[in-house]
């Protein structure tokens, strides 16, 4: 526990003698009561097994924070990183700020933001290993590193950045609030070592002393509704009409008419660089294990889905490559699946821990989509294991393994959707996200088929096949441009980060970007063509080795896309800190090797 100075000042202690009983979302402040929870259990923080005598102790705190008071000091920074021993690049607490008009009336509102300890915490739900838990005990919303594997999904859905991925110890961590302080009556260190007495500390909907406004947002701040956060804000100082972010995310902030509430809109005049290719940084992203992961995991789901319904559907050719190249599918099948989950699970920070992936299946779409996987993973091999044998058993086996295989594709590509559609990235909060998977599994597990098929024949099976599976994929391609054209659409419309990720589509990533759609209309009318002219021989096997290539290179762009340009609801950063322009600067030019610069190793 926490040890209380001799010296402590008056304004480090918690004071709320009086609460209410539910916040602006309705929900309950009294926790114990909300959890039906005992009171009078341990934190053990530390070991320690004694209990903290705070009258308040199972009431939902929060923080206060007086954006016109912060002098951007960063004292607070300074005393969470003393106390909790961070390392240079790692902050549960930042400071950020935008900026309005230029000298000599230039207005700086500066932001300190931590994990706000929400009423509905995503980091919890999505987490796959179980490591949040939302305590009754001051509402706090606390992870354990020692569960954790370092996959970084809570770092995608929690749209404040608070928890951090470490890539030296491969794991996550984040703000604890400071709950050894609280169980003594103290408040957070960040709180107590202020200097503008703009952060202040309590029972959740309490004004502090001297304060008026508990408004729950505030310029550059994301959508409360996403978490319903346990932070309150005061700002009563006059602001311009336009805000704009100092990193390198070109998004401001415009004022609705009189009012005090501010739009986020594209900030054209930051990164407005002529259209380019940028193929390094599209194809070197930090996601590239998890490009490799889906694409491989749909090509196979899809080949498998069209191998076992073909027929069934009036594709015909489909069965004679089943039961004439049955085993080298097999084989390719499970050597392509089996390379996708290891390329994944060495991108965990911790990958021998990669079994507590299943611990939170009741909550986590993560653990959910490795659930499915698995299945379909034991299904397929059931289903190659089985085909060894004969007799009844040996058949109902093989066919248990089947359907234990479909309903894997089912639950898995469902659940890889899901888990994709958060509300913090609004790129892949789209239905195109699914369009998108539906589309390469289809195309891709044709051409799987296609090409295994294709080898083991000596390039003399029937064009029967040929023609179902250009049919198949030109189908696909269709789901995947109405996709497109929609999800195009929607992200102009939207405005904010979705609106930037379009904007950062067609300028620094144009070249690739349009390429892509090229390749995409190319494909169709190739996949039409070998469908449906009838053409000699020689040009079907020409066009459709085209057709391979061309698929393959535009399917890879198109998933480094959906990663690259993924802009995440995260508070504005500064300058020098919290900013994606100067990180890739400083790792360029080898600044990023000076632990004081602040910028992680790009080891994981």
């Amino acid at each position: 526990m926490f040890k209380i100075r001799d010296n402590e000042p008056a304004y480090a202690f918690l004071h709320d003698p009086e609460t209410v009983e539910k916040n602006r979302y309705g929900a309950a402040i009294d926790l114990a009561r909300e959890f039906d929870q005992p009171t009078g259990d341990s934190m053990q923080i530390n070991g320690d097994l004694s209990v903290g005598d705070n009258p308040n102790r199972y009431k939902q705190h929060g923080f206060h924070f007086t954006a016109d008071n912060c002098i951007g000091c960063h004292a607070c920074e300074a005393a969470c990183s003393e106390k909790n021993d961070l390392a240079p690049h790692i902050a549960f607490r930042s400071v950020g700020y935008v900026e309005s008009g230029c000298h000599p009336d230039l207005t700086r509102l500066n932001i300190s933001m931590a994990c706000n300890h929400c009423d509905d915490p995503v980091c919890l739900k999505g987490c796959p290993t179980g490591a949040y838990t939302k305590f009754a005990e001051f509402g706090a919303v606390l992870q354990d590193p020692d569960i954790c594997f370092g996959c970084g999904y809570c770092t995608w859905v929690c749209p404040y950045n608070a928890p951090q991925l470490d890539p030296v110890k491969g794991v996550v961590e984040k703000c604890n609030m400071c709950v050894d302080r609280l169980e003594v009556g103290l408040k957070p260190a960040c709180v107590s070592a202020c200097l503008g007495n703009a952060l202040d500390f309590g029972v959740i909907e309490n004004t502090p002393e001297g304060r008026d406004q508990t408004e729950i947002s505030i310029p550059g701040f994301p959508s409360p509704e996403i978490t319903r956060p346990n932070i309150r804000f005061e700002q009563k100082r006059s602001l311009g009409r336009e805000f704009t972010r100092t990193d390198s995310v070109p998004l401001k902030y415009h004022r609705d008419g009189d009012s005090r509430c501010y739009t986020a809109l594209v900030d054209d005049s930051k990164n407005a660089h002529p259209h380019k290719w940028n193929l390094k940084a599209l194809l070197s992203s930090h996601e590239n294990a998890h490009i490799i992961f889906t694409l491989s995991t749909q090509a196979v789901m899809g080949a498998f889905m069209l191998l076992m319904f073909g027929e069934y559907i009036g594709l015909s050719g489909i069965g004679a490559a089943k039961s004439t190249a049955f085993w080298p599918l097999m084989i390719v099948m499970l050597t392509v699946l089996t390379l996708g989950l290891v390329r994944l699970n060495l991108h965990l920070g911790k990958p021998q821990f990669f079994y507590r992936g299943f611990n939170n299946l009741r909550h986590s779409p993560v653990s959910r989509e490795i659930a499915g996987v698995s299945l379909f993973f034991a299904g397929l091999s059931g289903t190659a294991f089985f085909s060894l044998f004969e007799g009844g058993f040996a058949r109902f086996m093989a066919s248990a393994a089947d359907l234990g295989a479909v309903l894997g594709v089912i639950a898995g590509l469902y659940y890889m959707y899901r888990l994709y559609r958060i509300p913090a990235r609004p790129f892949w909060d789209h239905p195109q996200t699914g369009t998108s998977f539906i589309s390469a599994s289809l195309t891709l597990g044709a051409l799987l088929i296609g090409a295994v098929a294709a080898v083991y024949s000596g390039f003399s099976m029937e064009l029967a096949l040929l023609h179902s599976l250009a049919l198949v994929i030109a189908f696909s391609l269709t789901i995947e441009a109405l996709g497109l054209i929609a999800h195009a659409r929607d992200l102009k419309r939207k405005g904010a980060e979705g609106s930037v990720s379009h904007f950062s589509q067609v300028t620094k990533y144009g070249y690739s970007y349009y390429f892509r759609n090229i390749l995409l209309a190319i494909n169709l009318g190739l996949a039409l063509i070998i469908a449906f002219a009838p053409l000699p021989t020689i040009w079907i096997w020409g066009l459709s080795a085209g057709l391979l290539i061309s698929v393959l290179i535009a399917t890879i762009i198109g998933r480094a896309l959906f990663y690259v340009l993924v802009i995440p609801t995260t508070m504005p950063g500064a300058f020098f800190w919290r900013n994606k322009g100067f990180e890739e600067h400083a790792r360029a030019t080898g600044l990023a090797d000076m632990p004081q610069v602040g910028v992680a190793p790009s080891g994981h």
